[in-house]
């Protein structure tokens, strides 16, 4: 133990060697944490498939020397096909632990990790004298950045700040400052193009859905999810007694008997779970067949993600309110979406 933890020491010294020539800048987390890292930041290890997902569409893969081992169960097994250039970087680690003596070897610059890291992998990176920068795409309260489900008092802000915030932070430590703001415009255009036509939409006239994951787990409030489905017209039927990423009762889910279900990209079995079911046969939604498997690009995650907000908000809207987006060709916007920001054409479900 004594031998790796002086070995693990002078790896460091190698790290903080080429650091102390280097000119430095302090930044802001979104923990709160300040932070010192170079000027120039070229290798950074990412242990958050959220911002590794963003770090992509900013063409910023050419500054990754590691990433989460499990990053294609986190994104899915077609991501390597947008990204292809993840399959050679370093595999180490998780959200939640990192093993010091293969990230010291990588010699990164900054190391990403969520917001709800456990404080001891935190500690036990910097200890080293490596960076650690905390991203949660949220705008918290002084006391809630660190937690997964935090308490949001206003859900809206939180999310729609926290995400400039965190693109924007993300851009600068990678010294690409451009594209991620190009990244938030094209974000935030997607968005006002759903509200603009589905303002005039009465509170009692919305349609009630659900969003069915794995083994009867769900998102209540205080997840994008939430978000998500009320920007595109819908009513989470969870909101009102779930709260985070929970898992519910068969009991319940008939009891709310949602219009539509929507089950995301990478759990394609649940739709043919929900269709088979006997217990769900008196649901409205399967009745009427809106289980709906949503495409790649609407990522119907705890944390909002770009082409989620700018694509994937569009989609659900048009097959909530078919009429009103008939005009609207979902494979022309995701391929120019991934055009722009994977650099490659869109190959997945419409």
């Amino acid at each position: 133990m004594i031998k790796r933890f002086w070995q693990l020491c002078t790896l460091a010294l190698l790290i903080l060697l080429p650091l102390t020539s280097q000119a430095s800048r302090q930044i802001t987390d979104q923990t709160g944490r300040q932070v010192t890292i170079p000027d120039r930041v070229d290798r950074v290890v990412v242990l958050q498939h959220q911002t590794l997902n963003l770090l992509v569409q900013m063409n910023a893969t050419d500054r990754i020397v590691g990433v989460m081992a499990n990053w294609k169960q986190q994104l899915g097994e077609g991501y390597a096909r947008l990204a292809p250039e993840l399959n050679q970087k370093a595999a180490l680690g998780d959200l939640t632990h990192v093993d010091p003596e293969k990230l010291v070897a990588l010699h990164p610059q900054v190391v990403f990790v969520t917001n709800y890291a456990p404080q001891e992998m935190i500690d036990s990176i910097s200890a080293l004298g490596i960076p650690v920068v905390a991203i949660s795409l949220r705008h918290d309260e002084p006391g809630d950045n660190r937690k997964m489900n935090p308490t949001l008092t206003d859900e809206e802000i939180a999310y729609d700040r926290g995400l400039r915030e965190g693109i924007t932070l993300i851009g600068e430590i990678v010294n690409k400052p451009a594209e991620a703001q190009a990244l938030i415009k094209a974000t935030f255009q997607g968005r006002k193009r759903v509200s603009d036509r589905l303002k005039d939409v009465p509170a009692n006239q919305r349609v009630r859905a659900y969003m069915a994951n794995p083994a009867l787990t769900t998102y209540g409030s205080g997840k994008y999810t939430g978000l998500m489905m009320a920007h595109a017209g819908a009513v989470n039927v969870a909101a009102a007694t779930v709260t985070g990423f929970k898992s519910v009762s068969m009991e319940q889910v008939i009891a709310w008997d949602p219009q539509v279900i929507f089950v995301q990209d990478r759990y394609p079995s649940v739709v043919d779970e929900i269709k088979n079911s006997p217990q769900l046969q008196t649901i409205n939604a399967v009745k009427n067949h809106r289980v709906y498997l949503m495409p790649d690009y609407a990522k119907a995650w705890g944390y909002p993600m770009p082409e989620a907000m700018g694509l994937g908000e569009l989609w659900m809207a048009k097959k909530l309110y078919p009429q009103r987006f008939q005009d609207i060709d979902m494979r022309k916007l995701a391929n120019d979406w991934y055009q722009r920001f994977y650099r490659t054409t869109y190959q997945g479900t419409d």
